[in-house]
């Protein structure tokens, strides 16, 4: 597995990264970490490795967009000085073209998407691991997708310069989008939920070697 025990990992993004997790830093027990995929991969974590000790941190902040999380990288993700840094961001920077078509402002152009994602690697000192965004819609042609398939795109070829590990969020909810309407996941096609939330948190165990989920630890 690329962790090792007593390394802090930090994840930084959106609202699909803090799902109600605990202010001013989102560490520690109960609901610190949240209620999404964060929390899920420290529970498998607990579980199934309970002789190592992982210190996760949620860093997310509902409605970043990448232009959000460059603002505060800083003080929020450089200051926790992390050994790994877990980003996925991006969904704010194409949801606010759709929903907010009259303040262009507030969106990110793909142009400065590229060059926030080039900043934030180049700001950042951690091993990091990217995850792109996704639409929760098997239609390809449905103009937002099209859009996040897009910058998801610009996100892999960003890390593949960098030797960057990235994960294809998108490419992992293909499979259930086959035998499951969107709005049984999620009705804004965004926020994962809990099943979309376990998807992502396997997504990642399996992105770095995790091995867990096996036999049942013996008895002293």
């Amino acid at each position: 597995m690329l962790f090792q025990s007593g390394e802090k990992i930090v994840f930084a993004g959106d609202s699909v990264t803090d799902d109600g997790r605990a202010r001013p830093i989102g560490e520690g027990g109960g609901n610190a970490l949240g209620n999404g995929y964060v929390k899920l991969i420290d529970c498998f974590f607990n579980v199934d490795c309970p002789e190592k000790i992982f210190h996760l941190v949620n860093m997310g902040v509902s409605g970043n967009t990448s232009r959000d999380l460059l603002g505060r990288w800083d003080a929020d993700v450089n200051a926790l000085s992390p050994d790994w840094v877990v980003l996925c961001i991006g969904f704010n920077d194409v949801w606010r073209q759709f929903d907010c078509p009259c303040v262009p402002e507030r969106s990110v152009s793909p142009e400065e998407y590229r060059a926030n994602l080039s900043r934030i690697a180049e700001r950042t000192q951690a091993k990091m691991i990217w995850m792109t965004p996704y639409y929760l819609e098997p239609n390809r042609e449905d103009a937002m997708r099209r859009r996040m398939d897009e910058y998801g795109e610009i996100m892999k070829e960003e890390a593949k310069k960098r030797g960057i590990p990235c994960i294809d969020l998108q490419a992992e909810f293909a499979h259930i989008l086959r035998y499951r309407y969107p709005a049984y996941l999620t009705w804004d096609r965004v926020h994962p939920g809990p099943v979309g939330s376990l998807i992502i948190a396997r997504a990642f165990l399996r992105e770095i070697g995790f091995t867990g989920a096996g036999k049942r630890a013996e008895s002293d």
